[in-house]
């Protein structure tokens, strides 16, 4: 049985052309029934696979996991009031964690996204994590050339700086990614693939195609 209806997608679809409090006030049974209610049970049974095979997971609820559809409009040129997708992050602590360990998704008509990886880093952390590449440079491109997570996100992803501090330059001269201030990475699939009975097994997919990587990370900066 499809974790979601195809509702799912057509009120985002038709959100997209009546993007305002109006329509979905008036459309907010609906958008309880089709969107708010499957995404939550969905995002329960996410926690409770990924909890089966980690306990930093248990006692997790949906209710710290999923962002708000809500749009922040406070300092964006678009004030279109709500998001055209649903996104949660399944992790110790769900929206407050600091851990580099969990899977970040987002469902919407236009794609379903799965990401990992570090994203907000503070600058000692990110020290942390550069010279931690430097010092172990070998196993770190084992880990992003390995052919599973190659198949699965392609390659790294993040901003870089131009400038690095004096003593990561020579290790930065064989590996690029030392100039790095993000490491992440995503799969996108279609959106149809959110109607799929298999849904959260391709999700766990990714989240296991990448744990060896977010793995490096947190025992860089043990968050």
């Amino acid at each position: 049985m499809a974790f979601f209806e195809q509702d799912f997608l057509n009120f985002f679809i038709e959100l997209a052309a009546n993007n305002h409090k109006d329509w979905f006030d008036a459309n907010r049974k609906r958008y309880e029934k089709s969107v708010r209610d499957p995404f939550k049970d969905f995002v329960q049974h996410m926690i409770d696979r990924v909890a089966e095979k980690d306990d930093a997971f248990k006692g997790l609820e949906p209710k710290h996991c999923i962002f708000r559809i809500n749009r922040d409009i406070r300092f964006s040129k678009d004030k279109t009031p709500y998001k055209l997708m649903v996104s949660a992050v399944v992790a110790p602590e769900g929206k407050k964690s600091k851990a580099v360990n969990g899977v970040y998704f987002e469902l919407g008509p236009e794609h379903l996204r799965i990401y990992g990886g570090v994203y907000e880093i503070d600058k000692d952390d990110l020290l942390t994590l550069r010279e931690g590449i430097a010092a172990d440079p070998k196993k770190f491109k084992q880990l992003y050339t390995e052919p599973n997570f190659v198949e699965t996100f392609g390659e790294l992803q993040g901003d870089k700086n131009k400038i690095i501090p004096k003593h990561l330059k020579d290790a930065a001269a064989d590996e690029s990614l030392i100039y790095n201030k993000q490491w992440y990475f995503y799969a996108t699939f279609e959106p149809e693939a959110i109607l799929r009975e298999d849904l959260d097994e391709v999700i766990l997919r990714c989240y296991n195609a990448g744990r060896p990587m977010e793995k490096f990370f947190n025992d860089l900066i043990k968050r």
